[in-house]
């Protein structure tokens, strides 16, 4: 059993920084669950108090069903994969997977069985006889962690381990990742700050931000049901069009875009849309649309980004910049991920159409969401 929970858990720096604030949460026995958020948001800090590198303020951390609180990191049977791989340098390939072995003073034979093992499942045992200084970045990183896995620990965990690689080497090392879990079915915990990586690796993903565990669930639900303003634009890339709108009388004005909304509440509000959910509709009249002014084109060879400019405000996150600093203050950018045989012109005025349950609602002062898009697939959309 090697279950991972969290309770009330709060970290304060002397400094008086709050790190992780009252953290509760778990992870389930054989699970790969990813805490993702923005630079300073605590991930690591969650991370470091489960392995006994930081301890708590206050609450508790159950490995297993026993709390570890000041058990010392050796103790916990745990093993850890660093974002600067930490490797020996004067040591081996062999030395450094080996090396975790011999300090939990596991049989030769057993270890040597071991190292056999994950050497071969991580395509290096051409390289056992290298130092660190003569491998690539994502030859260490394997490396980094074959001693992990070589370990067999009750719990797995890794600390952004492919931020210093190149965008090729992480695509690969995620698949192989993804494909280690599957075979070993160890509880890992995962941080990162890239959601591509939280998306296509976690079983469940912890969305963090100033310390606090803002939503939790799958990927899936994370996508299609952001809890939170944040959430909605953290996750996804490119991010989520997040727009001011005013409701009254069930109908929100955004401005280019009005939705006809009987149940949305009175007062501000903000109108959420993903990029992917956008399409070119023909004609301007065309219902559950808006006009958008194309401003920059970005052409990827399977699609096509479109940033455009419609009148509005687009509101802005921690995790989402304004866009384009030369519009007018009155115009807001509009993302649309959209299919590569159809690349708009600069300057040209495009429609653009979604589905009714692709829309998102939030409250403007809370950041919570009031509406979920199934509340919306019964109401009326018009577009202006």
């Amino acid at each position: 059993m090697a279950e991972v929970s969290f309770h009330e858990v709060t970290k304060v720096f002397p400094n008086g920084t709050t790190a992780v604030d009252a953290l509760t949460c778990t992870i389930a026995d054989g699970e790969f669950m990813v805490l993702v958020g923005p630079s300073g948001c605590g991930k690591t800090t969650a991370l470091r108090m489960v392995a006994g590198l930081d301890e708590p303020t206050s609450g508790a951390i159950a490995i297993g069903g026993e709390v570890v609180n000041g058990v010392s990191p050796r103790d916990r049977d745990i093993a850890m994969v660093f974002q600067n791989y930490a490797l020996y340098p004067h040591k081996t390939v062999l030395q450094n997977l080996a090396f975790g072995l011999q300090q939990h003073k596991v049989p030769n034979a057993e270890i040597q069985e071991r190292v056999r093992e994950v050497s071969s499942l991580l395509t290096l045992n051409e390289l056992l006889d290298r130092k660190p200084a003569q491998l690539s970045g994502g030859q260490r990183q394997r490396v980094a962690m074959g001693r992990a896995l070589a370990r067999k620990p009750r719990v797995y965990l890794l600390d952004e381990p492919l931020s210093n690689l190149d965008a090729q080497l992480r695509t690969q090392l995620r698949a192989d990742l993804k494909q280690l879990h599957q075979r070993f079915g160890t509880t890992t915990i995962y941080v990162t700050h890239d959601q591509v990586e939280a998306m296509t690796l976690g079983d469940r993903i912890g969305v963090m931000s100033d310390g606090k565990l803002l939503q939790l669930g799958t990927p899936q639900e994370i996508y299609r049901r952001p809890a939170n303003v944040f959430v909605a634009g953290f996750i996804g890339s490119p991010p989520m069009n997040l727009l001011s709108a005013s409701a009254a009388d069930g109908r929100l004005d955004a401005g280019d875009l009005v939705l006809e909304v009987s149940g949305a509440p009175a007062g501000d509000l903000v109108v959420g849309v993903r990029p992917e959910a956008l399409r070119l509709v023909a004609g301007t009249t065309a219902e559950q649309a808006m006009p958008v002014r194309v401003e920059v084109v970005e052409l990827l060879g399977h699609e096509t980004i479109v940033y455009g400019s419609i009148r509005g405000h687009r509101v802005t996150t921690a995790s989402t910049g304004a866009g384009i600093p030369s519009l007018a203050s009155e115009r807001a950018v509009v993302i649309a991920r959209l299919d590569a045989r159809r690349q708009p012109a600069v300057g040209e005025t495009i429609t653009l159409g979604m589905s009714l349950d692709d829309v998102h609602l939030f409250d403007a002062k809370s950041g919570e969401a009031v509406a979920l898009p199934e509340a919306l697939a019964s109401q009326g959309l018009a577009g202006t």
